[in-house]
């Protein structure tokens, strides 16, 4: 049956509409990975998945009592959480970052991949600006700059950039694949040239305290932004951290950012209207798993024995470990493209992340998580020990 309107243009969202938004984006990587995760799920001792950085131990129970104190909470909570809440960011941003630092500079925020992929559309950021992350990285760093419509640029250093259009900067340190650490010097400089030309420098510090040959540090840390006395030393910086990793909190959701109390206004502002609210049980939950350190320090001995295990295994079987000296992933190389190496090691019924995930950078490279099991992660050096399947 046809409609007086049925020779309009189709609804938005419709295949044919004259603009849809997943036009914009590029193709969603995971997708790709589906064949070689049957190829894996077919190996008869089961599947390995090191492809996904997903934590797979239990919540830690100081967590868990937290949320269940506080399901009884039928009123709405508010965007900026309670001060308590603040405050516990607060606390743990000067004890665990050295990061001198108030409640009413920072905001808790659905998940860290939520702010990445929306910060420079609630900036105000659009055509003509551009946004700026490094060669090898996050995929959702260029996901936020095509949301709004600015113009994503891939850098190693940002000499190379435009600064009279860069308006925002991603830092990674950990990096998401490689495992990199910057320095304090490399920072320092980066937020340097960040302050010359006026671009807000956004640090995703989501695996900072998952350094394992070396100490990551954070922008916020007065070693990076300097010491203004007027209280202006994080002008034009924000941090991100997450406690999807540290605490086994991916399902929570569970993140904050912070830094320049100014653009935690505005943020504040817009999420309002937005409607961009943690539950108030994951507040309760959060404000706990940073007062306490005891979890993130046993968690800590799991991924360090797993790691340990799993780097030995991939280099007795002839991969060539590049950086990793941080974060929960190992960033392995055998010198050819990375789809091979994917499709050799789906045949070991062991799933790895492609490194062109990241950037073509990463075409020779794969990355591997070792956020699996005790039981799968032995099951797969057991593997990688006995060699290539026959």
């Amino acid at each position: 049956m046809t409609t007086k309107n049925s020779t309009h243009a189709p609804f938005p969202g419709h295949p044919g509409a004259a603009r849809r938004v997943s036009d914009l984006l590029p193709a969603f990587p995971w997708d790709k990975l589906e064949p070689y995760k049957k190829t894996a799920l077919a190996h008869p001792g089961g599947l390995c998945d090191f492809s996904v950085g997903t934590p797979v131990d239990p919540v830690p129970e100081v967590v868990q009592k937290a949320l269940a104190a506080a399901t009884d909470t039928p009123g709405y909570p508010t965007v900026w959480g309670p001060v308590e809440l603040r405050g516990a960011i607060a606390d743990w941003l000067h004890r665990r970052v050295g990061a001198e630092i108030g409640p009413q500079a920072v905001l808790p925020t659905v998940g860290s991949k939520e702010l990445v992929a929306w910060l420079p559309t609630q900036l105000g950021l659009g055509p003509g600006d551009q946004v700026a992350y490094p060669r090898l990285a996050y995929p959702t760093y260029e996901v936020g700059a095509r949301l709004c419509g600015a113009d994503p640029v891939e850098y190693d250093s940002v000499d190379e950039l435009d600064g009279s259009r860069v308006r925002l900067i991603w830092v990674n340190s950990p990096s998401n694949p490689t495992g990199r650490v910057l320095g304090k010097d490399e920072l320092r400089r980066t937020v340097a040239w960040a302050r010359e030309h006026r671009a807000l420098l956004v640090s995703d510090e989501c695996y900072l305290e998952l350094g394992w040959e070396a100490d990551p540090v954070s922008v916020l840390h007065p070693d990076v932004c300097g010491t203004d006395g007027d209280g202006r030393q994080h002008e034009g910086l924000l941090a991100v951290h997450s406690l999807s990793k540290r605490s086994n909190l991916a399902g929570y959701r569970a993140s904050f950012v912070a830094g320049d109390p100014v653009v935690v206004k505005e943020l504040l502002e817009v999420r309002k209207h937005g409607g961009m609210i943690v539950p108030a049980p994951v507040q309760a939950a959060t404000a706990a798993a940073l007062a306490d350190d005891a979890h993130v320090a046993e968690q800590r001995e799991r991924y360090a024995a797993r790691r340990s295990a799993l780097r030995s295994a991939l280099e007795a079987y002839g991969f060539r470990v590049e950086h990793s000296e941080a974060s929960l992933y190992l960033w392995v190389t055998q010198d050819r493209p990375c789809w091979e190496t994917v499709a050799e090691l789906a045949s070991l019924g062991i799933l790895v992340a492609p490194g062109d995930f990241y950037g073509p950078a990463g075409g020779r490279f794969v990355r591997v998580a070792f956020t699996a099991t005790d039981e799968r992660v032995a099951a797969a050096v057991e593997r990688l020990h006995a060699g290539p399947a026959a």
